[in-house]
Formats: C-alpha cells, sequence, structure tokens
C-alpha cells in the first residue's frame, strides 16, 4: 500500500472516531469486560498480573563493553 492510501485513511477515519457518541463507546466498554470476564472463567487458576521481568546483566557489562554511545 502507498503512503498518501494510508495517509488518506487515517484523516477519513479520525472524524468518526471523534464524533462518537459516549452510548457507543459505552457499548464497546461493555462488550470488552463481558470477554475478559469470560477469557478469566476459562482460567483454572487466579489471574496474576506482574510487571515483565528484565534480563539480567550480560558479562560484558561489568568491564564496560555493553554501553551505549
Amino acid at each position: 500500500m502507498s503512503l498518501l492510501y494510508k495517509v488518506a485513511r487515517k484523516l477519513l477515519s479520525l472524524p468518526s472516531v471523534l464524533l462518537r457518541s459516549t452510548a457507543v463507546k459505552d457499548a464497546e466498554l461493555l462488550v470488552l469486560r463481558h470477554e475478559n470476564a469470560v477469557l478469566r472463567r476459562q482460567l483454572i487458576g487466579p489471574v496474576r498480573y506482574e510487571p515483565a521481568g528484565r534480563p539480567g546483566p550480560r558479562p560484558g557489562w561489568a568491564r564496560g563493553g555493553g554501553r551505549c554511545r
């Protein structure tokens, strides 16, 4: 797809997003909450939201070999 097509599509879809009524937004939230509830019922254990872990230090970092420049 061309860049011009993508830009035109985004510009034409912007007013529809901004002009949506609150009823439509509320309906979308209800649907998303229902989907979340259905997915939670399919799980076996409790849901625990935890932040993603970071990788540990690499061997070269202690000597300064992994510095960003």
